[in-house]
C-alpha cells in the first residue's frame, strides 16, 4: 500500500510547476509499521502484532498548512489499536508517543508533523519494519523546506546500534528491557521560511510545533525565551539575510 503513496505525491511534485495552487508538498508517505512476533514460553503462546499505523505529516499548499499526524485515505482498513489495550494483550510498554517538533517543513505554510512512538519490550521477541521514505524526506515546493523523514531506532541493552539506515527491510531479535523508536516523517513545506508571518511562528513555538532554534535558523524569528515575545527589530534583520541568501 505504501507504492500509490509515493507515486501519487511524485506526479504532485512533476505537476507543480504547472498547477502549484492545486498540488500539495511531499509527505511522509508510509504507514511505520512495527511488527513484533514470537513465543513467548512463560506464557505459553505464540505473539504476532504490530503497533499499527505511525501518523505522519501532510505537505503543505499554496493556501494551507500541511495536516499533522495523519494516515492516508487509502490507508483506512488499517487500525490504531489505544496504548492501554496494546499493553494489556501483549508484553510490550509505551514510553512515548507523541508529535515531533521541527518535523514538518518550515515554509510560508509548514509542513504536517509526524509523530513518534518508543515501545520498551518485556518479553523478548523478534522485531520487524518495512519502512519507506527514510533517506528521501518529503520535499519542500516553491521555496519550501523539506520535511523529516521516516527513521527507525534501536536501544539495545549493552549494545551501540542507534539508527537503521535500511528499515525497509530489517528484522531484529530484541530482548526484554530493549527499546525501539518509530518515527513518521513530516510533510515539506510550501513557500519560503521567512515569508510566514512572524505571528504564527510565535504561535508554533506556544504550540511547541517548532523550536525556539528553528523559529530563528530557518524562519527568522527572535522570541523571547521566557515570554516568547517578538523582537521585531531583530526578526526584521534577520528575515531579511533569510531573503538576501534566497
Amino acid at each position: 500500500m505504501t507504492i500509490p503513496m509515493t507515486v501519487v505525491d511524485t506526479i504532485f511534485k512533476a505537476l507543480a510547476p504547472a498547477i502549484p495552487d492545486r498540488v500539495i508538498a511531499g509527505h511522509f508517505a508510509d504507514l511505520g509499521n512495527a511488527t513484533m512476533f514470537g513465543f513467548v514460553p512463560d506464557e505459553g503462546r505464540m505473539i504476532i502484532t504490530s503497533t499499527g499505523p505511525i501518523g505522519g505529516g501532510w505537505g503543505a499548499k499554496k493556501t494551507e498548512d500541511g495536516v499533522s499526524a495523519t494516515v492516508c485515505i487509502n490507508d483506512g482498513d488499517t487500525h490504531n489499536s489505544p496504548v492501554e489495550l496494546m499493553e494489556t494483550k501483549y508484553p510490550i510498554v509505551y514510553e512515548r508517543y507523541g508529535l515531533v517538533p521541527d518535523s514538518g517543513g518550515a515554509g510560508t505554510f509548514r509542513g504536517g508533523l509526524g509523530s513518534q512512538l518508543a515501545v520498551r519490550l518485556r518479553k523478548d521477541l523478534n522485531f520487524s519494519t518495512r519502512i519507506e521514505r527514510m533517506l528521501c524526506p518529503p520535499w519542500g515546493l516553491e521555496g519550501g523546506q523539506d520535511g523529516f523523514g521516516n527513521l527507525v531506532e534501536l536501544d539495545m541493552v549493552g549494545v551501540d546500534n542507534p539508527k537503521m539506515v535500511n528499515a525497509k527491510v530489517f528484522t531484529a531479535r530484541l530482548k526484554a528491557g530493549d527499546l525501539f523508536r518509530v518515527r513518521g516523517g513530516g510533510g515539506g513545506a510550501f513557500g519560503p521560511a521567512w515569508q510566514r508571518p512572524a505571528e504564527k511562528v510565535q504561535e508554533d513555538v506556544r504550540q511547541g510545533y517548532v523550536t525556539l532554534e528553528s523559529a530563528k535558523a530557518n524562519y527568522g524569528v527572535l522570541l523571547d525565551p521566557g515570554t516568547l515575545e517578538i523582537d521585531h527589530e531583530e526578526t526584521g534583520k534577520l528575515r531579511a539575510q533569510l531573503a538576501a541568501a534566497a
